[in-house]
């Protein structure tokens, strides 16, 4: 059975819908990403799928329950990892976990925070002010409060933002070891190579689901075409923008990749520019961050938004 499997799941605040029919299913021990920019509706979508918020419309189930009527008994079984540190400063780890455990109603408090604290390897540090703890301990404490009552869904919104590199790996093996053990967790996030981590990836823009799928997948739903040249300067990328058929030059080191849709009409252009040029171009990887952009370009033009495709600056 599916820990996730709802339909036409929709939520609207005012005239405003957030979420619009998103249909998704989720398996058990699956790490399932959600990307799209800021307001899209990616943190509302999880958060209706965790139950702490009700669906205006759709139907399905999570961990067997129903969405839309017991979201309490869904919440149960929820593990939340907010964006912001949200625990007391001025108390020591074991302190802030004993007070977690008794919120969750856990006996004997004692065993489940020494079990936590192994778990995780916080024992050394149980004594510590959480104040003072750096970026990466604060994220470990924060995921060891959410476990401790043993969730079997697990929502992370922006887990490791201002962490650094060490501390966000360290972060993703241990999500990847519980995932292992039947733990099925959602993560919202816009590093790519987080993205990159998940088992699948949902793009959502303005509530709407454009995109699921393994990243390999999605990238080659993307149908684009790539290439770099390791020839070219800023004044190049600007010429480059606006040929027909080019959607994004990108900066990268010392090359630039040249990202289209329409193959033919982007290898047409860089090949009568090369002639006038001299330029060499050699066909590259279309990245995940590539796709991205694609989308959020695309999303900018439904909405009105747009700028002309080829405007776009992508970082890789």
């Amino acid at each position: 059975m599916s820990v996730v499997e709802v339909r036409g799941l929709t939520k609207r605040f005012g005239d405003k819908t957030v979420v619009d029919r998103v249909d998704m299913t989720v398996e058990r021990g699956e790490i399932v990403g959600f990307l799209g920019p800021n307001g899209s509706g990616k943190t509302t979508t999880i958060r209706m799928i965790c139950g702490l918020l009700t669906p205006d419309a759709g139907t399905g189930k999570v961990l067997g329950y129903d969405v839309v009527t017991q979201n309490r008994e869904i919440k149960r079984e929820v593990g939340y990892m907010t964006q912001r540190f949200s625990f007391y400063e001025d108390l020591t780890i074991e302190e802030n976990l004993q007070f977690v455990a008794r919120l969750y109603q856990l006996k004997p408090v004692a065993t489940h925070v020494d079990r936590t604290l192994e778990q995780l390897g916080l024992t050394a540090r149980r004594k510590q002010l959480a104040g003072t703890l750096s970026g990466g301990w604060k994220q470990r404490l924060a995921l060891a409060a959410c476990i401790m009552h043993e969730p079997k869904l697990l929502l992370l919104d922006e887990p490791t933002a201002g962490v650094d590199p060490k501390a966000r790996r360290e972060f993703w093996d241990e999500i990847h070891l519980l995932a292992a053990e039947g733990l099925t967790v959602l993560v919202s996030t816009h590093y790519m190579d987080e993205a990159e981590r998940c088992h699948r990836i949902h793009y959502i823009s303005y509530g709407e689901l454009l995109a699921s799928g393994t990243v390999e997948e999605v990238v080659a739903g993307a149908g684009l075409t790539t290439w770099v040249t390791r020839d070219g300067h800023a004044g190049h990328a600007a010429e480059l923008a606006a040929l027909p058929g080019v959607d994004q030059v990108a900066p990268f080191g010392a090359t630039l990749h040249i990202v289209g849709q329409d193959r033919a009409l982007l290898e047409a252009s860089l090949d009568a520019f090369s002639r006038r040029t001299g330029l060499v171009f050699t066909r590259g990887e279309t990245s995940l961050e590539d796709v991205f952009i694609q989308f959020m370009a695309r999303s900018r033009s439904d909405a009105g938004q747009a700028t002309e495709p080829g405007s776009l600056r992508g970082g890789k």
